[in-house]
């Protein structure tokens, strides 16, 4: 099994050949190729490079599949007594993209 640990935005995120990730939304359009440097740990069967902090001439290659959006997070206040309440809502855009290869 080969799998690697990736850095993308804020976040890192670990993947597989084959396998659909969920990332951030980027401004990628569908069907466009993708290309990660930023690679943090490679382990392909017994053998595992980490990086410090990135590992050297690796590189991870995914096509982006579209955009989707996350369940709906609620976010209420509400103060006991005084008459006040705030609801509101938020649905964080996503970047689903396959994972094809792991140099």
């Amino acid at each position: 099994m080969k799998y690697a640990v990736i850095e993308t935005g804020r976040s890192q995120e670990i993947v597989e050949e084959g396998k659909t990730v969920r990332i951030d939304e980027l401004d990628l359009e569908k069907g466009k190729d993708y290309l990660w440097k930023n690679v943090l740990l490679v382990k392909d069967g017994g053998d595992v490079k980490i990086g410090t902090p990135y590992v050297k001439d690796s590189k991870v290659k995914g096509k982006v599949k579209g955009m989707v959006k996350g369940p709906k997070v609620i976010n209420f206040k509400k103060k006991r007594r005084k008459g006040y309440k705030r609801k509101g809502g938020h649905r964080q855009k996503y970047t689903k993209i396959l994972i094809e290869e792991i140099k």
